[in-house]
């Protein structure tokens, strides 16, 4: 075979291989919103029930919920460098 040959057989198989991963691809796609559909019918999500707020006011900001955890990070980082 020539060179010409080889690269003739060479891109008609790039090609070919190419499009087979082009098609498993699209073929993946709907397989995937057909399950999705599938699942949705007959398994449909519920809708959550409102909660009751507490008349305790609740703190706006989530760094009040993290001061501990970031107060206790800070102290087991200086204790294990030894700092004060």
């Amino acid at each position: 075979m020539t060179n010409a040959e080889l690269f003739g057989e060479g891109l008609n198989l790039m090609f070919a291989g190419m499009g087979f991963v082009l098609l498993f691809l699209f073929l993946l796609i709907y397989a995937i919103s057909f399950i999705s559909s599938l699942i949705n019918r007959y398994f449909p999500e519920s809708t959550p029930v409102p909660e009751q707020k507490s008349p305790i006011s609740q703190p706006q900001d989530d760094v009040e919920h993290l001061r501990p955890v970031i107060i206790a990070a800070i102290a087991h980082h200086r204790r294990i460098n030894g700092q004060n």
